[in-house]
């Protein structure tokens, strides 16, 4: 939660104000004009419903739909990844711009950025949240964005093309329509998801596909339709499992949930582990046969997994056996050392690849900002590049500086 003086303000105009000063302190607003934005907008119009603590606090988001589980359809996001993604898309006046997946508030950032020679225009699948948004819109004086009742993975190609798109929902893929819909010089700014592990990314034009200018943590809730993730899940036991989306891994859960019954194979690193935010997107794309492992708390209290897969944690499986990260107190490596908990019978092998991977990244790579990614439509590039990531209409790739 921000601090203010005075915990009791609950005045929308002194929370927005102390909000930007947030935003600029934690970096998430980085130029004049987002800040001009973020000061402007009546951000608690768009949560009428909400606590107006709650709709100004920097990362807290705001439920807009649930399905009949509880699950969350459409949020608000918070105000600080809302930030972050507006400061890479690089947003100018007069722009054209699509926003895909609607809540309302951050196509009227856009449309204060973009001013009156601009055009903004959002998109949503679901009924409910494009018409709440345009009712929020008119609310809060910005008749004139555009709304639009469709699919995201189509774009909205009568008003193509555009110099920006940003997605506002967790993608697994990129359709041919945000390709094909941007200027030559556009940018497309996209919530990337690889087997569990999202990252904002900011795209430009290079050539038929895209090349990475920035990338940033985010977390959003998956796209629905016809660009839903294509995302395998299997239990092992009760409080763990396994994810993955890339179909040449196999997840068989009765092989993996006898691999944790055997005894645990412990190799230490000897690397610091710091940045985990970086060493975790490294791991996801280099990993030969990559998936997320996941346990539920009193799992980890019981001692059968390590607390990294709280949250989810790379995992490197095979048909009958896997490994993930962990971490330890070590002095020499100034606080944590990076180490790697192994079981089943290639137990050895994989903990092997995995500690290979750490040592890499800790002597070469260990930085932010070190990845460039690459999308390349189909067809896929012959022969493929190093550890690829096959999607539908794509391969997604990433070399490392």
């Amino acid at each position: 939660m921000m601090a203010i003086d005075d915990s009791t303000v609950r005045d929308p105009d002194v929370l927005r104000a102390a909000m930007v000063r947030a935003l600029r302190d934690q970096d998430g607003i980085r130029s004049e004009p987002v800040a001009a934005a973020f000061a402007t907008v009546p951000r608690h119009l768009f949560a009428p419903d909400a606590p107006v603590e709650v709709v100004y606090d920097l990362h807290r988001t705001v439920p807009v739909k649930q399905d009949e589980n509880g699950l969350e359809l459409s949020v608000m996001s918070a105000a600080h990844l809302q930030a972050v993604m507006l400061e890479q898309a690089g947003v100018e006046p007069g722009m054209r711009a699509l926003e895909i997946g609607s809540g309302g508030v951050n196509a009227a950032y856009l449309a204060e950025l973009v001013g009156k020679q601009g055009e903004v225009i959002t998109v949503d699948i679901d009924r409910d949240v494009i018409d709440r948004a345009r009712r929020c819109l008119d609310d809060a004086g910005y008749p004139q964005v555009r709304t639009v009742l469709a699919d995201g993975e189509g774009g909205v190609p009568d008003s193509a093309p555009y110099d920006l798109i940003i997605v506002t929902a967790a993608a697994w893929d990129i359709p041919p329509s945000w390709i094909d819909g941007l200027t030559p010089t556009g940018r497309l700014v996209v919530p990337l998801t690889v087997c569990g592990t999202t990252r904002s990314i900011a795209f430009d034009r290079d050539g038929e596909g895209l090349v990475s200018r920035s990338y940033s943590l985010a977390r959003f809730v998956p796209m629905q339709g016809e660009g839903a993730a294509k995302e395998r899940k299997v239990m092992l036991r009760g409080g763990v499992a396994v994810q993955s989306d890339d179909a040449r891994v196999t997840l068989d859960a009765q092989a993996l949930n006898s691999a944790l019954d055997t005894p645990r194979l412990d190799r230490w690193s000897g690397e610091a582990y710091d940045q985990p935010d970086e060493l975790e997107l490294y791991l996801t794309l280099n990993l030969s046969s990559p998936a997320r492992l996941h346990a539920a708390n009193d799992v980890v209290e019981r001692g059968l997994v390590e607390a990294s897969a709280l949250f989810g944690v790379p995992a490197l499986v095979s048909e009958d056996s896997f490994a993930y990260r962990t971490r330890r107190e070590n002095a020499a490596t100034g606080g944590f050392e990076s180490g790697v908990v192994a079981h089943g019978p290639d137990a050895q092998a994989l903990a092997d690849e995995y500690v290979t991977l750490l040592r890499r990244w800790a002597r070469d790579h260990r930085r932010r900002g070190a990845a460039t990614l690459r999308y390349l439509p189909n067809p896929a590039p012959a022969p493929l590049p190093r550890n690829p990531v096959l999607r539908r209409h794509g391969t997604v790739t990433a070399t490392w500086h």
